[in-house]
């Protein structure tokens, strides 16, 4: 990646330019960001523990959890801090190394999204050779798969964004390193860059994206096939909280990516991402669980000791 940039940091603005509001959302955030993190450990560590669990949806459950913790550390922790302190600096390469472990789990967890679509899809749409094709073997390939393929399309985006050259302003209008804000900088012409990304963005995500629904579709017309009212309602119960999942991570995340970067808006751009980035990790333990006996039971077991 070469760069003749001038610039060795950037300044982050934070949640708001205003002091008394930038206050309530510092205390605000920390408040969701603690609570994400409490649920997503707690599923991780109910998962581990009971054996229950060990299926392959919630070894895809345990793993999707992980990566909300990790997501939100690479973001979160920083712009609390930022804000305490009154100080945005992050030097030039901090910078890109949290675009890059941003965009590599995001992206990692529209993938995993696409396995366990297709884990929900044989449980309902061929449950005779679920236990057949659903190997350990086959779940942790697909986990890989997941992260492989985030690495491989971070490590574009970060080329994409950074080898633009960067000589004069440095003040990021957010709370963490996003492309849009980041190429808006930029003193060469980043619209190619980001006629690029954008093309690649929509081969790449949005194929995921595509998989899902096909998985869906064949699920669908599986759940209409069933006469039993029970039948259909446990068969929609088993994917339901998965599917709610889906819809909070690609509309928060298409509302936030799926615009030209001449079109952004520091205001919209911020709610967009706490949406996305804050606010989806921390519904994820309250979909998952919510009607979930199993998940409450091993958690029960994990607060609520036996005497």
């Amino acid at each position: 990646m070469t760069n003749d940039t001038t610039v060795t940091k950037f300044i982050l603005k934070g949640f708001s330019d205003i002091l008394e509001l930038r206050l309530l959302s510092t205390a605000f955030i920390l408040f969701i960001y603690i609570f994400a993190l409490l649920g997503n450990l707690s599923i991780i560590a109910a998962v581990t523990r009971d054996s229950h669990l060990h299926t392959p949806m919630y070894f895809f459950l345990k793993n999707l959890s992980f990566l909300d913790v990790c997501y939100t550390a690479v973001t979160i922790p920083k712009a609390l801090i930022n804000s305490l302190m009154g100080s945005g600096v992050i030097s030039f390469w901090e910078c890109v190394a949290q675009l890059f472990l941003f965009v590599m789990l995001c992206a990692s967890e529209s993938f995993l999204l696409t396995s366990m679509a297709y884990d929900r899809c044989l449980a309902i749409h061929r449950p005779l050779l679920y236990g057949v094709i659903m190997s350990r073997k086959l779940c942790t390939e697909l986990v890989i798969v997941a992260w492989v393929n985030g690495a491989l399309y971070a490590v574009f985006v970060t080329i994409n964004t950074f080898s633009l050259q960067f000589c004069g302003p440095n003040v990021i209008d957010h709370f963490f390193c996003e492309i849009s804000p980041i190429m808006r900088l930029s003193c060469s012409d980043y619209h190619t860059n980001e006629e690029i990304g954008f093309v690649v963005a929509v081969c790449i995500i949005l194929s995921a994206f595509f998989l899902t629904i096909i998985s869906y579709v064949l699920i669908i017309s599986t759940i209409v096939q069933i006469h039993s009212a029970d039948g259909c309602w446990k068969a929609f119960f088993t994917c339901s909280s998965h599917l709610a999942t889906v819809i909070l991570f690609y509309v928060s995340g298409s509302f936030a990516y799926l615009r030209p970067v001449s079109h952004y808006s520091p205001k919209q751009g911020r709610l967009a991402s706490v949406f996305y980035s804050i606010l989806t990790p921390s519904l994820n333990p309250v979909v998952y669980c919510l009607r979930n006996t199993d998940m409450q039971v091993a958690l029960k077991k994990i607060f609520v000791p036996s005497k």
